[in-house]
């Protein structure tokens, strides 16, 4: 089995799950924060929608500088609804998993850099990166997502198993 069959399943596992807590968030409440310091709702929903693009950069380039010296930084687009932010976590979703498919052992063994400022934060094989930068990362801000709805008295789901709200069988 290759290493791109071994974890295409924990993918869509953790995806179905991540889209399952982005369905939950209400618009009305896009604004809302925990804290000044943390992200908006419709933000965390955003940023989790953009997150699984992150394989396709990680797969197609040797590196990734957040803020380049000789570019503006990369800009992350903010959803305005919840159906922009599903639409674009579906696109996001389809083109990682497309992108995981067809890569190669050998391509899932080289390294991969994330850089700020030219400097190299980590570097990793890219499968190293794809679990903890992307779906580890994901996970994080889901459950993050989880909490916000949990104080706003939004149900939240059944993840890997019972939520307070709803059983999972």
């Amino acid at each position: 089995m290759s290493i791109s069959e071994s974890i295409l399943p924990e993918f869509d596992h953790e995806m179905a799950n991540t889209r399952k807590t982005l369905e939950r968030v209400p618009e009305e409440k896009f604004h809302w924060r925990t804290h000044e310091k943390s992200f908006s709702m419709g933000a965390l929903a955003s940023h989790l929608a953009n997150l699984p693009n992150w394989a396709v950069i990680t797969l197609q380039q040797d590196s990734f500088d957040t803020a380049p010296l000789d570019a503006p930084a990369p800009k992350m687009a903010e959803a305005h609804s919840v159906l922009e932010v599903l639409q674009v976590f579906d696109k996001n979703v389809e083109a990682a998993r497309a992108a995981i498919a067809s890569a190669s052992d050998e391509q899932m063994r080289q390294s991969w850099s994330l850089k700020a400022g030219g400097k190299t934060i980590f570097s990793m094989p890219r499968i190293a990166a794809i679990r903890s930068f992307i779906m580890s990362h994901s996970i994080h801000h889901r459950a993050q997502l989880g909490v916000y709805l949990r104080l706003n008295d939004i149900p939240v789901p059944s993840i890997y198993g019972p939520s307070a709200d709803e059983s999972a069988f």
